[in-house]
């Protein structure tokens, strides 16, 4: 057994950083220290469990490979954290990546990110009803990272509401806004702010059970149950918990029994003052065919919505993402990728990354003019203007398909009509403020589930299909025009 010496960590981390540079985060540096050597085993000490479940899960890899190029030795890795019951000194390492959530939360409580699966079914073995309850639940996609802890989360003027509910539910859990129920686009910061919280109450209460999952995992888990016969290992890991974080609960539309399920696993946790946190891409009363006790529900604690970010906070996201990663952003980069880059975080932050690739591999100083050269195809920001009116767009889509806008009211549905009306329900999405409900009622009294697929059959169409894509894109230049004049 020997000592990882400081500069072979030192080696180690330069290595990561110029092969394995997307992974790389200042808190490697901070955080992360050397230990023992011993019978091919390289261990490497985490501040904190998540930090520990996370690199197991998500960076093992490239520290295996880093410590075979420092120690020119077949070297394998392990992760350990002293505060972390889940890696006593005599545990092995595992390649297996810990469940996030654990086998049914059975006494004593074990935190939700520590617990490890068993091995995983082989491809061709058959399913079985009494296949392991570890094996129906074993999923690795919702892992908290610790890249969205609080402390790196940008509050802001378009997200004030959701980060102070946020932090008001770390610090008292089931009591303080209970649901806690967080809507908005693509990369606006709702993961972050689901994941931030499982974290902050975890630091504080590392004992409490934590069930953190997409809705998708909860849906396939449901079904896998109730083929198998296993709904009662179902229900004792969704209720027999602390906290319950689901992300992108509006996935459960069409889905009648798994509404049914979701519906008394949400009494039951309610009734028990246990934590629900909940992200969609809608808020409740705008998710279609979703059931009205469950809208009610839902809506029953606090809704908040988180926006896109204006330009301050877009600097200020920006010079977090570079931070985090120990990443030196001149202020005139920050301030040109503020400008030219305006849809969400996860579009910034991909910036970041993709500046940081370019110093590290082709070793070349940040500069304007290295950053102009990368992003001179990028679409120029969005002048501003004043909110489009729905005049504007009825105008703009009956001129440009010669339609009456008394047939896009109407009931009357041949393509002709449906494909104007459709355009003109995502165009009004798009520019202007007004809800799923106001649209449908202006367009001939049609409800948000109505408005809903008219939305996803634009986008839809949009992806697959060039000239439509370009005869929307053109319609919304046309409005754009008609509110600039």
């Amino acid at each position: 057994m020997v000592q990882f010496t400081p500069a072979q960590w030192t080696q180690l981390l330069d290595y990561l950083q110029k092969k394995h540079t997307p992974i790389c985060r200042q808190w490697f540096h901070d955080d992360l220290t050397a230990g023992r050597l011993n019978g091919g085993v390289l261990e490497i000490h985490t501040a904190t469990p998540v930090q520990r479940t996370y690199l197991e899960n998500r960076c093992k890899e490239p520290f295996v490979d880093a410590a075979q190029h420092v120690t020119g030795q077949l070297v394998a890795a392990r992760f350990v954290c002293d505060r972390d019951p889940a890696t006593p000194d005599h545990e092995e390492p595992v390649s297996a990546p810990p469940h996030p959530a654990g086998p049914g939360f059975n006494p004593p409580p074990v935190p939700a990110e520590l617990a490890q699966p068993r091995p995983r079914r082989a491809p061709d073995a058959p399913a079985s009803a009494d296949l392991d309850e570890d094996e129906l639940f074993d999923g690795e996609s919702m892992v908290l990272s610790p890249d969205h802890a609080f402390e790196n989360f940008v509050p802001g003027p378009e997200n004030q509401l959701a980060h102070a509910a946020a932090l008001a539910v770390a610090k008292e859990p089931g009591t303080a806004y209970n649901p806690l129920f967080i809507h908005g686009g693509v990369g606006l910061g709702k993961t972050h702010l689901l994941q931030a919280i499982g974290q902050a109450i975890l630091e504080a209460r590392p004992d409490t059970r934590v069930l953190y999952v997409s809705c998708d995992d909860f849906i396939t888990q449901f079904i896998a149950c109730v083929q198998r016969g296993k709904m009662k290992a179902f229900r004792n890991r969704y209720r027999n918990i602390d906290l319950l974080m689901i992300d992108d609960i509006h996935l459960l539309t069409t889905r009648d029994r798994t509404q049914e399920e979701f519906h008394h696993t949400f009494n039951a946790l309610k009734q028990n003052d246990r934590q629900i946190v909940l992200s969609s891409d809608a808020p409740p009363h705008e998710i279609p065919h979703l059931e009205d006790r469950l809208i009610s529900r839902l809506g029953s604690g606090l809704v908040a919505q988180v926006s896109p970010p204006g330009y301050e906070t877009r600097v200020a996201i920006l010079e977090a993402k570079a931070k985090m990663r120990g990443f030196a952003v001149p202020p005139e980069v920050i301030a040109y990728l503020a400008q030219r880059l305006d849809s969400n975080a996860r579009e910034l932050e991909g910036a970041i990354c993709t500046l940081h690739g370019h110093v590290v591999l082709m070793n070349q100083p940040l500069t304007l003019e290295l950053t102009r050269s990368i992003y001179q195809d990028a679409a120029p920001p969005r002048p501003k203007m004043n909110r489009a009116t729905l005049d504007h767009i009825v105008d703009a889509v009956t001129g440009y398909y010669n339609v009456k806008f008394s047939d896009l009211q109407s009931r009357k549905r041949p393509k002709s009509i449906t494909e104007p009306r459709q355009i003109c329900m995502w165009l009004a999405r798009q520019r202007t403020g007004f809800s799923l409900e106001e649209i449908g009622g202006y367009f001939g009294g049609r409800d948000h589930t109505t408005v809903m697929h008219s939305l996803n059959v634009v986008e839809n169409r949009k992806s697959t299909e060039e000239q439509y894509a370009r005869q929307v894109e053109t319609l919304l230049a046309e409005v754009d025009g008609r509110v600039a004049v």
